[in-house]
This record gives structure tokens, sequence and C-alpha cells, in this order.
């Protein structure tokens, strides 16, 4: 099959492709905060660029993207049909660059969570309790009193999510942006 849009087309698409500051990844970094847990973006040097690293618990969680993460069984983690042996192998290339960095990551003594688009989308505050969970070795509520999991509105930190992702240009806001902090 070959491909509707002009190279032009094509590359303009592609470039509007983002890697960081993703609708999921604000999701559950509005959830965090909301819960009183703090992070540091920006992969910090560590394998694999965790979105978030959460230093006080040694651990790091990735977002991952169902199409470029290739989550298995998961319908956002299709093939596409035009040039499908380039996408079949940078698909393959790009889960195996995954578990490398988990093996890394934990082989150094991180706690890595995955957390998985499409998880998000359907229940966002099944994720952060998830999370927490995780970081806090299933223990209620973070140390330092953030609020409960049960005072977390789905539609609200989709509703947030959607907010900051819709005004952000590139790496930096519009004045008058909302902060980072959520």
């Amino acid at each position: 099959m070959t491909d509707q849009l002009t190279p032009d087309q094509r590359s303009r698409l592609m470039a509007r492709v983002v890697g960081k500051d993703t609708k999921p990844e604000w999701i559950l970094r509005s959830a965090l905060h909301r819960l009183g847990f703090r992070y540091r973006l920006g992969g910090g040097g560590l394998p694999g660029r965790p979105d978030l690293i959460l230093p006080k618990y040694r651990a790091v969680v990735f977002v991952h993207g169902c199409f470029w993460h290739h989550h298995a069984d998961c319908k956002r983690a299709t093939l596409p049909r035009t040039n499908a042996a380039f996408w079949k192998e940078k698909l393959e290339r790009n889960v195996a660059r995954d578990a490398e960095a988990v093996a890394v990551l934990e082989a150094s003594g991180w706690k890595v969570i995955v957390v998985w688009e499409c998880e998000l989308y359907r229940d966002p505050v099944a994720v952060a309790f998830r999370v927490v969970s995780a970081l806090t070795d299933g223990a209620a509520v973070p140390e330092d009193g953030g609020c409960d999991i049960g005072t977390l509105d789905p539609r609200r930190l989709l509703q947030v999510a959607e907010e900051k992702r819709r005004y952000r240009i590139g790496p930096k806001t519009l004045k008058g942006d909302v902060d980072q902090d959520g």
C-alpha cells in the first residue's frame, strides 16, 4: 500500500510526534503531585531516560505509549501496513531497548514502574494507586501527608492533563500557563 500523504505532509505529521510532556504523562504527574509525591523530570542521565524520577523512593516511572513501545495485546499497538518491515524492526528495537534499560536500572538498585498509555486513559486513579503502592510498598498514603487516593477525580485528572498539554509549545510554556507542579 502506498502512502496517501506527500513526503512533505508526512514529514510535518511526524514532526508533531512528541517524546515528552504527553497527555498520559500529564495525567500521571498531576495525580502523583496531588497525592503529595514530588519527582524530577528529564531522565537524569539514567538509562532509558525515565519520564519521572522519584529519588526519595529510588524509583523511576516510564510512561509508555502503546504504539511506540508495542504494548502486547493492546488495540493501540498496531503495525502500520505501509512500510511494515521497517515498522516491525523499529518497534522490536524499541521493545528490546526498553527491556535493556529496565534491566540496567534494576541491577543498579532502582525500582522501575512501567505505566501504559491505555491504562491511564481507562482508569487513571487505579494507575495512580498502583504506582503509589509500588513506591510505598503497599502503604496507603505517602509519608509527607498528601491527599487520600480516594479523593482523586478521574475526570479532573484527564481535564487538567488536556489543558496543560494544549497550552504547551515545545519546551517552553505560553505566558500565564499553569506551572508544571500541577
